[in-house]
């Protein structure tokens, strides 16, 4: 009976491998055992408890001063809970300090001066600042990440971290009263000229709202807010501070003045041209990068950077994005960027379906041939992997352009073709997802 058994156990793992076998071509084949070398562990993708397993991740990241750690989905609980684990383990261990979000400036600025104070409410921030294109971030996850930020900095009030938005599609009143606070008590003289600069430019709708109305504008009124705002800030640098005790309130006037003019100048394209339109979204990329470099270069802090995988990439696989930001911020920081692409084998995330209407969608195993296909079949389920040193046969794979799932704010998304050792230095794979906890529907 012994002998019979063991037969069929050997029947059956013959048959196994030879179906494995089928699934794969001869050079998958000789990719899978390089990719299953390579790949390291991950323990859980929640943000609390032990963080040992994240020590290669680590060694991944070396001395990098910015790290830009993309999600494959907009909405996916684990993307947004691996991203808040990674912010622990990099303050804690790398001396990080600072979170960046593809949101607004000025939002950025309200949750960090909660981080900073503890006033406020963190969910009314969060409610009134993440709508409309941002409304993705309104959710549990990212309130536990801000009140994980907050908690340590009670702990730690002389070691503070720190919090940054780096995009442009609202400039919240508190930019121009910042702007006009500076320049009233540094140059009285200019304020008439900077108040008429910005007459009628202050929003005074909800977040949502003001982004909505923006592009209802005609496109020369448009142009012509861009123009003025520009003015204002070329007025303010041709004023420099004129006293070394200003010159840290310069710095940032100049930089709050340079936000307002990035939402402007952001809507002043013609989105219905084609090439217009391409411009306008690499000028996002690179506006993005510069925002990010300036907050390394003004307060030396390193910075973990939260985007979708093509905004954190080297490389764009979507014709109508020209340059990521990822490849501006590699220019700008060389091997201090570290670029994090994730994927993941099934599961679900909110996203945008027909009608526009909000819902779940879910996505089962991916298709034989794309890049989340094989990584599905490496041994650990959850893993991160150097794609700088994969062993060669795993690395003349990863450097391929294949099917691999880009996600949105939107589905059906077209599929998208991505070489992930040329697009990321390190690669983030999640056996399955679900979908973040919205706090309040987009």
């Amino acid at each position: 009976m012994t002998r019979h058994r063991t037969a069929l156990i050997l029947v059956l793992l013959l048959c196994a491998g030879a179906l494995v076998a089928a699934a794969f071509s001869p050079t998958e084949q000789r990719a899978l055992p390089a990719v299953d070398a390579a790949a390291r562990p991950l323990r859980t993708t929640e943000p609390h408890g032990d963080l040992n397993d994240l020590r290669p991740f680590g060694q991944m990241v070396g001395n990098a001063q910015v790290v830009g750690m993309g999600e494959a989905t907009h909405s996916s609980h684990e993307f947004f809970t691996m991203k808040h684990r990674v912010l622990r383990y990099l303050v804690e261990n790398k001396g990080f300090r600072a979170f960046a979000l593809e949101t607004s400036w000025s939002s950025g600025l309200r949750i960090d001066e909660y981080l900073q104070t503890g006033e406020g409410d963190p969910k009314q921030i969060m409610r009134e600042e993440f709508q409309d294109a941002y409304a993705w971030w309104n959710t549990r996850e990212y309130l536990a990440l801000i009140e994980w930020m907050r908690a340590y900095n009670v702990r730690h009030p002389h070691d503070r971290l720190r919090f940054v938005g780096d995009d442009f599609a609202f400039a919240g009143p508190e930019l121009y009263d910042k702007v006009l606070t500076y320049v009233a008590q540094a140059d009285l003289a200019l304020l008439p000229r900077f108040t008429e600069l910005y007459r009628g430019l202050r929003p005074t709708t909800t977040t949502g709202t003001y982004m909505k109305q923006y592009l209802t504008r005609p496109l020369a009124e448009r142009r012509g807010m861009a123009t003025r705002t520009e003015r204002a800030l070329d007025l303010l640098k041709r004023h420099p501070a004129s006293s070394q005790a200003r010159k840290g309130a310069y710095a940032w006037a100049v930089q709050h003045a340079t936000a307002i003019a990035q939402t402007a100048r952001g809507y002043a394209f013609d989105f219905e041209d084609q090439e217009q339109a391409k411009a306008s979204m690499r000028f996002r990329d690179q506006l993005m990068a510069e925002n990010i470099a300036w907050w390394h270069a003004h307060t030396g802090q390193k910075i973990l950077l939260s985007a979708h995988n093509a905004h954190v990439s080297y490389r764009t696989s979507d014709p109508r994005y020209p340059k990521m930001q990822g490849a501006f911020l590699r220019d700008q920081f060389g091997k201090d960027y570290v670029s994090v692409g994730s994927t993941f084998g099934r599961g679900s995330f909110n996203a945008t379906g027909p009608g526009k209407k909000t819902r779940v969608h879910t996505l089962g195993p991916a298709d034989r041939g794309s890049t989340e296909h094989l990584l599905d079949q490496v041994s650990p389920r959850d893993f991160a992997m150097d794609l700088r040193t994969v062993p060669k046969a795993a690395r003349a794979w990863l450097a391929t352009d294949r099917p691999t799932r880009s996600i949105g704010t939107s589905y059906p998304e077209p599929v998208h073709r991505i070489a992930q050792a040329r697009s990321h230095d390190i690669l983030i794979h999640l056996h399955r997802v679900s979908p973040a906890r919205l706090l309040a529907v987009p």
